[in-house]
């Protein structure tokens, strides 16, 4: 049946191809989108990812498809491909809990650093030694690839129900959200020097230290000031909070890369940042940025899917086969165990996260780069990358329930824990009243400002006669009587603690 849809649907874009106007534009990019969702709905039952199937859809739609909708605009996909990039950090950020990251914070700092330039050293060499590339060709081939991503792993996660043992979860959450700005930088690093010849080790390592000081400080700085904008400002329409968290987000890429700082890591560390302090409709904001974080990923896979010519891939299919077979048996596994070889992490662990170093639309976006600087192998570059992507997918993605359980880091299912990533399976099973009495330090204090965690929620206001919807901005008062929906007994404790208290205790 979906494949039948699939060919009518294909049928209606060509025919909307052919007659192009605003509407038939219009047409096009929604059945696009809905075909994406609905095909991508299916993916769950091979463990390969939905995003996969959205890259599928713009080939078969593309000029050597079915579709047959010319899209050669490299400057266009990079340009989706950084919006959608911002999209996806600042949304996984929002979602970063700290307190689960900060124990392996090192461990995630070293694979997305360390980690990344050694698989890119490692592919470098092989491709350098095995293959009609220069050294610098085979390092830029090397970088691109070299960064995990974070959308292709966690929906293959959760769409298969897998729980991770001990901090493995955390770990790959960190690393594939903060590896992208080291591949951004060592990408745009050697395009420069392949197109200009220049090579200065001195200013390539000031280079380096100032795009990731400038980004992590102002990333930090933004993050910080975010917050205190989003919970002092009082906007007349709940609707406008989306719009200005938006311009923070891209106030804060732009600012930074101004500047010469690396503004994807500024974009991830204010969203972390920010997401670990409460803010004025801050579940909301979440889940609105969830949505978002997913339609920028729709947009940007069917646009480099358009972008690509499967005739230019067939010749390419046995050189990319090698390279993506050294890249996930001997330099993912390479760059996994030297960065991690000072840390606590048994083999097994280590091998998993080997396995789970998954390539997804990232790689292909960096692959612009080249493209556009007019380098010489720069189109069999971004070919062998959009095969090693997919590939990487569809062998590593179907394998990696069958992997962890071989290596013995998932965890039963009788053993599965609850740990809210997933807003279908959070259940809250307590429910109690508060008044808040006479001299009580919450009195006049707006429910953003009290600190309450996410684990204990206000449902509603008894004021008088009157019931209240809470938002953040809703300033307690006394005598107001206040019903909490909390997830166990330490959440309510921590309920207790904050609304049973009277200033007479403190």
């Amino acid at each position: 049946m979906i494949y039948a849809i699939l060919v009518i649907a294909i049928q209606v874009i060509n025919w909307a191809g052919m007659n192009l106007t605003t509407d038939n534009i219009l047409l096009t990019g929604s059945i696009l989108l809905i075909l994406s969702i609905l095909a991508g709905k299916t993916s769950g039952r091979f463990g390969v990812p939905t995003l996969i199937f959205f890259l599928i859809i713009g080939v078969m739609a593309g000029s050597e498809g079915i579709g047959g909708i010319n899209f050669d605009d490299p400057g266009l996909a990079q340009l989706i491909g950084i919006i959608a990039l911002n999209f996806i950090l600042f949304s996984g950020g929002l979602d970063t809990n700290w307190e689960r990251v900060r124990p392996i914070l090192w461990r995630g700092v070293a694979l997305s650093t360390f980690g990344v330039l050694i698989t890119a050293f490692s592919v470098g060499l092989f491709v350098y030694y095995f293959f009609d590339f220069s050294l610098l060709e085979g390092l830029l081939l090397g970088s691109i690839v070299s960064a995990t991503d974070a959308a292709a792993v966690f929906s293959i996660l959760r769409s298969k129900g897998i729980r991770l043992k001990g901090s493995l979860a955390p770990v790959l959450e960190l690393e594939s959200g903060s590896n992208d700005p080291t591949a951004y930088f060592l990408t745009i690093l050697l395009t420069a020097i392949i197109k200009t010849g220049d090579i200065e080790p001195l200013s390539i390592t000031v280079s380096f230290l100032q795009q990731f000081i400038i980004g992590g400080t102002i990333g930090y700085g933004m993050g910080r000031l975010s917050h205190q904008i989003i919970n002092r400002i009082k906007l007349d329409t709940e609707g406008l909070y989306p719009v200005l968290l938006m311009g923070l987000a891209l106030f804060t890429y732009a600012l930074t890369h101004s500047i010469g700082g690396n503004g994807f890591l500024a974009t991830y560390v204010g969203a972390i940042v920010l997401g670990n302090r409460n803010f004025i409709h801050k579940r909301t904001l979440i889940r609105f940025y969830e949505g978002q974080a997913w339609l920028w990923q729709i947009i940007l896979f069917l646009s480099l899917g358009l972008l690509v010519y499967p005739s230019q891939i067939i010749p390419i299919i046995g050189i990319g086969l090698l390279i993506s077979a050294f890249l996930i048996l001997i330099a993912r596994p390479l760059g996994v165990f030297i960065s991690l070889a000072f840390f606590k992490t048994n083999n097994r662990s280590k091998l998993f996260i080997s396995w789970v170093g998954l390539r997804g639309g990232i790689p292909i976006v960096f692959a612009t780069y080249p493209l556009l600087a007019g380098l010489d192998k720069a189109n069999m570059i971004f070919n062998l990358v959009f095969f090693i992507s997919v590939s990487s997918v569809l062998l590593q993605g179907t394998s990696m329930a069958f992997i962890g359980r071989l290596l013995h880091v998932v965890l039963p299912a009788s053993q599965k824990q609850k740990d809210g990533t997933n807003a279908l399976e959070h259940h809250r099973s307590h429910m109690i009243e508060f008044t808040i009495q006479e001299f009580s330090p919450v009195t006049d204090k707006k429910i953003v400002d009290l600190g309450i965690p996410l684990s204990v929620n206000i449902m509603a206001i008894k004021r008088g006669d009157l019931f209240i919807q809470p938002v953040g901005s809703t300033s307690l008062k006394e005598k107001d009587v206040i019903y909490i929906l909390a997830d166990d007994e330490i959440a309510l404790n921590i309920a207790n603690k904050y609304f049973l208290a009277t200033e007479k205790d403190q």
